[in-house]
């Protein structure tokens, strides 16, 4: 009778020591592609597999997976297998993923994507994260189109909840999570997005300083140009700002295209005092103003957006 109770007693002991001691996960990603970017609604696509290997049968991946930075989560294709005595895995997953793009030098912007994937039923305590370093990887050729990838890494963290989803339970206040995340820095070689999106803006600034080559006297066409331009490049302004998330810092379109503006005005302003010279009976005078200024004009323009285009590359 004593023996059956110390065996007992020995048991129970042995199962509270085990239930301390969190069940790991092995868990791998294989990304197959990034795509639908779309900075207006901070948002892009991503479809990757998943596997993961554990012992533990209350282990239900395909009901029990969170991703709490997406939007949406596509039900997933699930296949289940053994491998050494372990249960495997594997996910076939789509997400539509929420991103705070950085669009501060866009076009020649880069962005950091991160997934972060949790069991959410089993806390720190129960289950614990160990990333497939080896096998994680993303289809070099296919992954995602227009973009590199510069930085690819898998990881295991710790994700705090300030709460206790209102477990009335003492010390859980907050509880603490294992997540595993997926991480990319992505960039692109942006000078042929620069051409198309920018091409008008220049264009437009090219027809104002066209002004200069007319005739002083001639007022009409003196600022009729630079007017023209003007409406131009705020069009062109609205259509990229079309396709951008809404921020409240200053970005290079921002920037390259108050510049334009700036010069667009400075082309008024050489034209209305030159005008007003030649009224004045000063035609010399006038025309080496006009000469003097487009030259001013024109070489701080193009030196302006050398340097505000240098600073977002490098």
């Amino acid at each position: 009778m004593n023996r059956c109770l110390v065996f007992v007693i020995l048991c129970l002991l042995g199962s509270k020591s085990l239930q301390g001691q969190p069940d790991t996960v092995t868990v791998g990603a294989y990304v197959i592609s990034v795509h639908d970017i779309n900075f207006r609604d901070k948002q892009y696509t991503m479809r990757f597999w998943l596997w993961f290997l554990y012992d533990n049968p209350d282990f239900d991946f395909s009901n029990q997976l969170d991703i709490p930075n997406a939007k949406s989560i596509d039900t997933p294709e699930v296949m289940l297998d053994s491998i050494a005595g372990k249960t495997w895995a594997i996910m076939k997953m789509k997400t539509t993923m929420k991103e705070s793009w950085q669009v501060a030098d866009f076009p020649f912007d880069k962005q950091h994507l991160r997934v972060q994937i949790e069991n959410a039923l089993f806390d720190i305590n129960n289950l614990v994260f160990i990333p497939d370093f080896k096998g994680s990887t993303y289809d070099k050729a296919e992954a995602l189109d227009g973009w590199d990838i510069t930085n690819f890494k898998v990881t295991s963290v710790l994700n705090d909840y300030e709460t206790g989803f209102g477990d009335p339970s003492p010390h859980r206040d907050y509880q603490n999570f294992s997540a595993f995340t997926i991480e990319m820095d992505i960039e692109r070689s942006a000078w042929g997005l620069f051409l198309k999106i920018f091409i008008g803006m220049y264009i437009a600034f090219l027809i104002s300083v066209i002004s200069f080559s007319i005739q002083v006297s001639e007022l009409e066409p003196r600022f009729g140009l630079p007017v023209g331009g003007l409406f131009a490049t705020v069009g062109n302004k609205y259509i990229i700002d079309s396709i951008l998330p809404e921020s409240s810092a200053f970005t290079l379109v921002d920037v390259l295209h108050t510049l334009t503006f700036l010069a667009i005005f400075a082309t008024l302003v050489v034209s209305a005092v030159a005008l007003r010279r030649y009224d004045n009976g000063n035609k010399d005078a006038a025309i080496r103003f006009n000469h003097i200024g487009s030259r001013w004009v024109i070489g701080l323009y193009v030196l302006s957006n050398l340097v505000m285009v240098g600073i977002a590359i490098f």
